[in-house]
């Protein structure tokens, strides 16, 4: 239950609400002064909403109040209204799920599909630099192209292992492109093996919990529960031996918290689990999406209102739950209040992974490589074009075509060309 403004809601709420108007009576509503649910000291005394009721303060205790041996001495308790036991609530990042680590966790899926992009482009650029540098290809009528297509991808393929593989470009063209090249391959391969470290470590670090076992075998994480109630109670009577570690633990670290908000606070922060009841922290999963509640629960308990000994209430009470029961009241109470507002989130190891804006700089400069090794390459073939036009006295941009024609165009065409060439002279 929570407070807006001057009003209160949740599920107890509308649950004393459905009752009154099943019973008809009217009732007031107050908050317990001690913010406690209600335990019993060494001296006999009640505390919170149990002590209230004892005392005559409150004619009914409208809440998750646990029914336990203890307390119906005490106190008449009707027909429990909801089932529940005790499990233990943790922030996601340190929760219980296993670390999917591989060979592919250091980068994200976006990155990869980045750097097959870059691969790609970086390939077909040193491939055209091949083609389009008079450097790099004087004679196309007469020499071979060393720059293949399956070469190129094979020459950066070997620079990004750092094992290289000849021959090399001899145009600046294809040298600047080369050298871009091998400095993204550098710098991408110390991000990729730096990540990968880290994750390692993280990994070899990692602790899963996921039962009360694997809470009370490690000494990482501090845990505990709300200092009076009926949790602490059956950790404290417990003859389980791990559930004795437990509340030893909880008793020598002074654990407890005073409110279940308290604990949820603490969870939240992080390296803390709150133990409470499997429905109290189901609420408060469905409302902070970093928690995550363990699926083992234990000890399972009802929930039930509790009113003063010999209450004629009571009877009626849980005739009136029955029929809420019946009803299917309960259930879409239940769906109500516990409806989660979260979306999925992605496993801690993804979140770790470099993603393509983390290395934007490094792309940009690769881009801006192969875009200036692509105009230097133009330039080279415009240059001897215009040469050639010169000696020639040609139109530049017929040379050009020509040029462009014998580099991407058929040896056939080209040889044609040659021979018409020398049957005019």
């Amino acid at each position: 239950n929570s407070s807006r403004g001057s009003e209160l809601e949740g599920y107890c709420i509308d649950l004393i609400s459905e009752l009154s108007k099943e019973l008809g009576f009217k009732y007031k509503l107050s908050l317990v002064k001690d913010n406690r649910y209600g335990a019993m000291d060494a001296s006999g005394t009640w505390s919170g909403m149990i002590g209230e009721v004892i005392r005559g303060e409150a004619d009914l205790a409208v809440a998750p109040l646990t029914l336990t041996a203890v307390r119906e001495a005490h106190v008449d308790m009707s027909t429990p209204f909801m089932q529940t036991g005790i499990s233990f609530l943790l922030r996601r990042d340190s929760a219980s799920e296993e670390s999917s680590f591989s060979l592919l966790s250091p980068f994200s899926t976006d990155m990869w599909v980045g750097i097959l992009v870059a691969f790609l482009l970086t390939g077909l650029c040193i491939f055209l630099v091949g083609r389009i540098s008079p450097t790099e290809w004087a004679e196309p009528d007469r020499e071979e192209h060393s720059f293949t297509l399956l070469h190129s991808f094979w020459y950066i393929t070997g620079a990004l292992t750092l094992q290289g593989a000849g021959p090399h470009p001899k145009a600046p063209s294809g040298r600047l492109i080369s050298a871009i090249w091998w400095l993204f391959a550098v710098l991408l391969l110390a991000c990729y093996f730096g990540n990968f470290s880290s994750m390692l470590q993280s990994n070899s670090k990692h602790v899963s919990i996921k039962t009360f076992e694997d809470l009370a075998n490690q000494d990482v994480m501090d845990y505990g529960t709300v200092e009076a109630g009926s949790t602490k109670s059956f950790f404290k009577n417990s003859n389980n031996p791990v559930y004795r570690r437990i509340y030893e633990h909880m008793e020598r670290k002074k654990s407890y918290v005073s409110s279940m908000e308290e604990g949820v606070r603490l969870a939240q922060g992080g390296n803390f689990a709150f133990i409470g009841e499997a429905v109290s922290l189901d609420l408060a999963v469905a409302r902070h999406c970093k928690l995550s509640r363990s699926e083992e629960a234990i000890a399972m308990r009802a929930y039930s209102i509790a009113a003063p000994l010999g209450s004629p209430l009571v009877k009626n009470l849980t005739m009136a739950i029955l029929k809420l029961s019946e009803s299917g009241e309960l259930t879409y109470l239940r769906q109500k209040w516990w409806a989660s507002s979260c979306v999925a989130v992605d496993g801690a190891h993804t979140s770790e992974a470099l993603r393509p804006h983390d290395l934007r700089d490094l792309f940009l400069l690769l881009g801006l490589g192969l875009g200036v090794g692509l105009l230097l390459a133009l330039l080279e073939l415009v240059s001897r074009a215009r040469n050639q036009a010169k000696e020639g006295k040609k139109s530049c941009c017929s040379v050009m075509t020509s040029e462009l024609s014998r580099r991407f165009g058929s040896k056939g065409e080209s040889a044609e060309q040659d021979d018409s060439d020398k049957s005019k002279a």
